[in-house]
């Protein structure tokens, strides 16, 4: 299997971009991408709001973040934590992030920034622990080379092949917060929040603060 994967590799993270565009608020003034890696989401982010922000603990990712992004008026990356930024935001996004941070004071925060009708999206990983979670990972395993072949048909050259994309490069920590658990904890702070598995080893979460929505200006 890891062989069949080495053919044909694909960014797991980055694969689910497509949804977080799908599920985009109707106000976009700001947006904000906690753990914004190389910038790739902010890029993907940029035509849609007025402004978007990446912050980045790493300084690496902050580094590259900042060239790769350079060219876009509307994109600013830093360093600040999310206690220290004032939003409001209309989105605010963690692609395999959350479980880096302490949940319920991270989920706090992103309550206090988002503006009224903003919505939380999030693309994590979570430790299989029960029958269900073990067999999505299993469907996972089966299905992962042929994503890889329908997304990049022919084999990359071996250094390509070797490197697993960007992902190589960033800080990797194993997740050790069961989904069930941690969608239950996450609940008591965002009553509603929808969670769902998805192929690909991850899951989606989803939350829009309640408040009245005006327009776009």
């Amino acid at each position: 299997m890891q062989a069949l994967n080495a053919r044909h590799p694909w960014n797991h993270n980055d694969h689910f971009h497509s949804w977080i565009l799908h599920e985009l608020p109707p106000r976009r003034r700001a947006a904000l991408d906690v753990g914004c890696g190389q910038g790739g989401l902010l890029l993907e982010l940029a035509p849609w709001f007025d402004a978007v922000t990446g912050i980045d603990r790493d300084p690496g990712m902050l580094a590259a973040a900042d060239r790769r992004t350079a060219h876009v008026e509307n994109i600013e990356v830093g360093d600040a934590p999310l206690e220290e930024l004032d939003g409001p935001y209309d989105l605010i996004t963690m692609v395999a992030v959350l479980h880096h941070l302490d949940l319920e004071e991270a989920l706090a925060q992103v309550r206090r920034l988002l503006a009224p009708g903003g919505r939380f999206l999030s693309v994590g990983l979570a430790p299989p622990v029960t029958t269900r979670d073990h067999l999505w990972d299993v469907a996972s395993m089966v299905t992962n080379p042929l994503i890889g072949k329908i997304k990049h048909p022919w084999r990359p050259p071996r250094e390509i092949g070797e490197a697993t994309g960007a992902a190589a490069q960033m800080p990797i920590a194993d997740p050790t917060l069961p989904l069930d658990e941690m969608v239950a904890r996450a609940q008591a702070v965002m009553p509603g929040l929808r969670a769902e598995r998805h192929l690909g080893f991850r899951h989606t979460l989803a939350w829009t603060k309640p408040g009245p929505v005006t327009s776009r200006a």
